[in-house]
C-alpha cells in the first residue's frame, strides 16, 4: 500500500507542475485582448502571437519527446515551466511587436519541453488508469482556467509594467521541485526505475509482440489536428467575440474564457471516469459528437447567456477525450511513450497555431462570426474520423532494469 500511496503522491505533484506550466500557456491568449486595447494590435497580429505560442511550441515538442525516450530527463520539467514563465513575463515587459513575438515563442518552447517527460512520468505513476491520466491532465486545464483571472488581476489592473508578478507561481514550484528530493529521502523513499523506460533498443521479449502501430497512430494524429484548430481559435477569439459581437465588457470576456478552461477541467476528469467505467473509446466518441453542436452554439449565439452555455458545453466535450487520446497514443506506440506524447500533444497541436494567422485574417476581413462558422466546417472532419479510431490494449509494464533511473518515481525502502 505504501508504494501505491507514493504513486498517488507523485501523480499529485506532477499535476501541480502541470497547473503551473499550463498557467503560462493560458496566460498568452488571456493577454491578447489587452494587447489589442493597449498596444493596438490587429486580429492578424494577435493571431501571429497565438501561432508563436502554440505553433512554435508544438513544432518543438516532438523533439523533446524523442529526447525523453532515449534517456529520462526529469530536469526538463522545471526547466520547461521556468522558461515558459520567463517568456510570458518578458512578452509583457517588451515594447515592440517583434520582441513580443520572440518572447511568446520562447514561452512556447518552454511549454514544449515540459510536456513529454511529465506525461511519461504521469503514465508511469498512474499505469493504465484513465482516471490517473485525467488527474494529471486536469492540472493543465486548471492552470489554463486560472490564467485569465491572474492576467486580468495583474496586467488588467496594474498594466504591463507589472508583468514580472506573473513569475511568482513558477518560482514557488521551482523551490518545491528543489526541496522534493531531500524531503523524499527524509521520509524514507528511494528512487526507483520508471514503469515505462521508453528505450526501444532494450525492449524485452514481451515488447516484441507489442509493435508500434504507426498506421493507427497517424489516424489519431489526424483527429487531434482537427481538434486543435477550433480549440486554439476558440481559446484565442472567444473573449474578443464576447466583447466585439455581443457588446460585453472585458471582464465578461475574461469570464467566458475562464468558464471555457474550467469546463475543460471538468471534462477531463469526467472523461477519465467514463474511460475507466465504459472504455476510453466511449469518452472519445461522445466528446466529439457533443462538441460539434456546442461549437455551432458559439458561432450562432445571439445573446451572452447562450454564448456562456455553449462555451461551457464545448469545453466539457472537447476535453472529455483528452486523457484517453494521450493513453491511446502511448498504446499505439508502446516502445516510444515520449515520442507519442510529443507528437500528439505537439506536432498535431501545431495545426491550431499554424492555422491561426489564416483565421485571424478571416476575422479581420469577414468578422468573428464568419470565422467561427468556418471552424465548424473544419471540425466536422475530425468528428467523423474519431468515430472510426480502433482501440488497443495497454502494454504490460516492463520489468525494472538493473540500472537505476534518475526520474522522480519513488518507492519506500524495505
Amino acid at each position: 500500500m505504501n508504494g501505491f500511496r507514493m504513486k498517488k503522491g507523485q501523480l499529485g505533484f506532477l499535476a501541480g507542475t502541470h497547473v503551473v506550466n499550463d498557467l503560462y500557456q493560458g496566460a498568452i491568449p488571456a493577454m491578447l485582448p489587452l494587447l489589442m486595447s493597449q498596444r493596438h494590435y490587429s486580429y492578424a497580429e494577435v493571431s501571429g502571437l497565438a501561432f508563436a505560442a502554440s505553433g512554435v511550441s508544438s513544432l518543438f515538442q516532438p523533439l523533446f519527446g524523442v529526447l525523453s525516450d532515449r534517456k529520462p530527463r526529469s530536469w526538463l520539467v522545471p526547466a520547461g515551466f521556468g522558461t515558459a514563465a520567463l517568456g510570458v513575463v518578458a512578452a509583457g515587459l517588451s515594447g515592440s511587436y517583434l520582441l513580443t513575438w520572440l518572447c511568446v515563442a520562447l514561452a512556447g518552447i518552454g511549454i514544449a519541453a515540459y510536456h513529454p517527460p511529465a506525461t511519461s512520468e504521469a503514465r508511469a505513476a498512474g499505469g493504465s488508469s484513465q482516471k490517473a491520466m485525467s488527474v494529471f491532465s486536469v492540472g493543465g486545464t486548471l492552470g489554463g482556467s486560472l490564467a485569465p483571472a491572474l492576467v486580468t488581476l495583474v496586467i488588467g489592473a496594474m498594466g504591463f509594467d507589472s508583468s514580472y508578478l506573473l513569475a511568482i507561481p513558477a518560482l514557488v514550484m521551482a523551490v518545491l521541485w528543489v526541496l522534493r528530493g531531500p524531503w523524499m529521502r527524509w521520509r524514507g523513499y528511494a528512487p526507483s526505475t520508471p514503469l515505462v523506460t521508453g528505450k526501444p533498443s532494450k525492449a524485452s521479449a514481451a515488447d516484441a509482440d507489442r509493435k508500434d502501430d504507426w498506421r493507427s497512430f497517424v489516424r489519431l494524429v489526424a483527429v487531434i489536428v482537427g481538434w486543435s484548430i477550433p480549440y486554439v481559435m476558440v481559446t484565442s477569439m472567444v473573449s474578443l467575440h464576447t466583447q466585439r459581437d455581443l457588446g460585453q465588457s472585458a471582464g465578461a470576456g475574461a469570464a467566458v474564457l475562464t468558464c471555457f478552461t474550467a469546463a475543460g477541467a471538468v471534462g477531463t476528469l469526467l472523461g477519465g471516469w467514463v474511460g475507466d467505467r465504459y472504455g476510453r473509446m466511449t469518452s472519445i466518441r461522445i466528446g466529439y459528437l457533443v462538441a460539434l453542436p456546442a461549437l455551432l452554439g458559439i458561432a450562432w449565439a445571439p445573446a451572452f447567456p447562450v454564448l456562456i452555455v455553449s462555451t461551457v458545453v464545448f469545453g466539457v466535450a472537447m476535453f472529455l477525450p483528452f486523457s484517453a487520446q494521450v493513453t491511446l497514443a502511448q498504446d499505439y506506440l508502446p516502445t516510444r511513450p515520449g515520442t507519442a506524447s510529443g507528437l500528439t500533444l505537439g506536432l498535431a497541436m501545431a495545426a491550431g497555431g499554424l492555422c491561426s494567422p489564416a483565421f485571424g485574417w478571416l476575422a479581420d476581413s469577414a468578422g468573428l462570426r464568419t470565422t467561427f462558422y468556418a471552424l465548424l466546417a473544419v471540425f466536422i472532419v475530425p468528428v467523423l474520423f474519431a468515430l472510426r479510431l480502433p482501440d488497443r490494449a495497454a502494454a504490460a509494464p516492463q520489468a525494472p532494469s538493473a540500472e537505476p533511473a534518475a526520474g522522480p518515481e519513488y518507492s519506500r525502502n524495505a
